[in-house]
């Protein structure tokens, strides 16, 4: 977002190895980080693994200071994709460096870190919606009219296999419908499942 001019001194630099975890969504961080060098990937984990990517910061740079400058957690899982030179900032020294800015040049940068967050709550929520709308999607494609009138989907894949043909992850899938499940748009145990609300189905699905 801006570049610091200088660090305290004792903020010694770190380094961590690529694959490491540094930022977990809707975590509150007690710093703020800022990357000497090195590239970290901004997404959605699933089950410890990147399942699907949003952007990617390459140092120098201020990782999560969009979201302490709006005081939000983070929307975004934040990975090292490679070793990672880094520095933690407290809130409080972070804070007072922005505050000695001048005021518009405070506000602009409150605006962008704004504008930034919304941007990203909004690519997040859409990856959530779209793996819904997908499933939904499927269900109603497969969906059959049983001896008493109502509709059904026989599961004859193994979810991991229907998961790969929906372009998500297995973890993914599972998730959606368990949470179509807990909102009463899917019912049923074993591979057949009853669609009680078809037409809320079809919200879900967008058509």
């Amino acid at each position: 977002m801006f570049h610091i001019p200088s660090f305290d001194p004792f903020a010694h630099a770190e380094v961590v190895a690529s694959g490491q975890l540094l930022r977990q969504r809707h975590e509150h961080p007690s710093e703020v980080l800022y990357i000497d060098s090195g590239r970290v990937l901004l997404g959605v984990r699933d089950e410890g693994q990147m399942r699907h990517q949003l952007g990617l910061v390459e140092g120098p740079a201020w990782l999560d200071a969009a979201f302490v400058l709006t005081e939000r957690p983070s929307c975004v899982d934040m990975v090292a994709d490679s070793r990672v030179r880094l520095r933690r900032v407290s809130l409080q020294e972070f804070r007072q460096g922005v505050e000695a800015l001048p005021a518009t040049v405070q506000a602009l940068v409150r605006d962008m870190a704004q504008g930034y967050c919304q941007q990203t709550e909004t690519a997040v929520s859409r990856l959530a919606q779209d793996a819904e709308a997908r499933c939904a999607q499927w269900l109603l494609r497969h969906a059959q009219h049983d001896s008493n009138g109502s509709m059904q989907v026989t599961l004859h894949q193994r979810k991991r296999l229907i998961a790969a043909q929906l372009g998500i992850a297995p973890e993914t899938f599972s998730r959606v419908l368990r949470h179509l499940r807990e909102h009463g748009l899917i019912a049923g145990t074993g591979n057949v499942l009853n669609l009680p609300h078809p037409s809320a189905l079809q919200v879900v699905a967008g058509s």
